[in-house]
């Protein structure tokens, strides 16, 4: 009896996948022409644009009628090679005429990352925690030129966090504001489980400098909290229990959203993100970022500007065009690609993270990131048929 059982068993572990990628196998193709741009890619598994693709190809679509998205080929910017040498394939060498053929072809545009890439990242003869001279990155006039021409012809846009942050050139920002209204306060933060900068090597050596030069050389932090930055690299903390009654920033979504895109009403996010004002006449909220603040915490930010709620997802969908931005490196979260050649792979995510670890993503992708973007896609492809 238990020879049997036991082979049952291994007989499930064996079918149960066989059996997902089959059911994915034999889902259809349908074909979606994305042009991806990101400029920050040190390596070939693409992880700031690699949650897209796991969408992408779970959801079978498809670049041609037959042929899938590649991580390591299908993107517009910054692609490594071996030996720290380098080739830049981004916009930047298209004229109008092939900007203008790009965004009849392309169905939608999505910029996953512009931050770039920076000497002491790439060459490796510097810490990469400190800032150096940029080889590559911002978002340049070609790209503000189609992304006006896919605006133009009712295309989908989506856009993430830092899109026009820094190394940005400031007429190129005022440029995406005006043409989306959507502006950027200049502050960019994250959160990090561990402020001791002995034991946490994660912080960048700049901020900590930064925040010392205008605090008389004081770091007095030792515990969790969320780091402030802006583009005059003026820094602020808030620190858990001395500003803040949960250090953790968390994504709030309402009823409408929730059954829209099937999101949850609250969720965790630990990494970067930027502070975004939207023209609420113009645009939408779909979901927005909450910092918990006590009366210290509330104070400080007011001291610098800083609202206590701003924007996650901002969008515009109507006849005349159609837009998203995320205001959190949403793309960029340890996802193994290889799962996305399962069917129904969502029933097993729990196996995918572990919530104790307070740093983890993976249920931000899965619960969140995924069915937003699936969501969007879906709708939009039906709108198009």
């Amino acid at each position: 009896m238990r020879k049997k059982l036991s082979r049952g068993f291994i007989f499930l572990i064996i079918a149960i996948p066989l059996f997902m990628w089959l059911a994915w196998l034999l889902t259809p193709n349908t074909k979606l022409v994305l042009a991806i741009i990101d400029k920050t890619v040190l390596t070939q598994k693409g992880q700031e644009h690699i949650s897209l693709n796991w969408v992408l190809n779970h959801e079978k679509y498809t670049k041609t009628s037959d042929k899938a998205y590649k991580v390591s080929q299908d993107y517009f910017g910054f692609f490594p090679r071996e030996n720290e040498k380098y080739k830049l394939k981004g916009l930047e060498r298209f004229s109008y005429s092939k900007l203008n053929q790009l965004s009849n072809d392309a169905d939608l545009v999505y910029f996953t990352d512009t931050y770039g890439i920076y000497n002491n990242e790439w060459f490796h003869d510097g810490d990469v925690n400190e800032r150096s001279g940029i080889l590559y990155g911002g978002l340049s006039d070609k790209d503000l030129e189609l992304l006006k021409l896919m605006k133009e012809k009712g295309k989908l846009i989506i856009t993430e966090f830092n899109t026009i942050g820094s190394p940005t050139e400031r007429e190129n920002r005022k440029s995406f504001e005006q043409l989306f209204q959507l502006k950027w306060t200049g502050w960019t933060a994250r959160y990090f489980n561990n402020l001791d900068i002995r034991e946490n090597k994660e912080i960048p050596a700049w901020l900590v400098r930064n925040y010392k030069r205008s605090h008389r050389g004081d770091w007095p932090f030792k515990k969790s909290g969320i780091a402030f930055v802006n583009e005059q690299d003026e820094v602020v903390i808030l620190e858990e229990s001395t500003h803040l009654e949960r250090s953790m920033p968390h994504i709030l979504t309402g009823r409408e959203f929730q059954d829209l895109y099937d999101l949850p009403e609250s969720i965790k996010y630990p990494f970067w993100f930027d502070i975004m004002v939207p023209n609420t006449q113009v645009n939408q909220v779909v979901s927005r970022f909450d910092i918990e603040v006590n009366s210290k915490g509330k104070e400080e930010l007011r001291k610098n500007n800083i609202p206590v709620t701003f924007p996650a997802v901002t969008r515009h969908l109507d006849d005349e065009y159609r837009f998203f931005y995320f205001s959190g490196d949403f793309a960029d979260n340890p996802v193994p690609l290889e799962s996305s050649y399962f069917k129904w792979i969502g029933f097993f995510k729990n196996f995918f993270y572990d919530q104790r670890n307070v740093m983890e993503r993976g249920s931000f992708f899965w619960n969140f990131y995924k069915p937003l973007l699936s969501n969007i896609l879906e709708d939009y492809q039906k709108q198009e048929i």
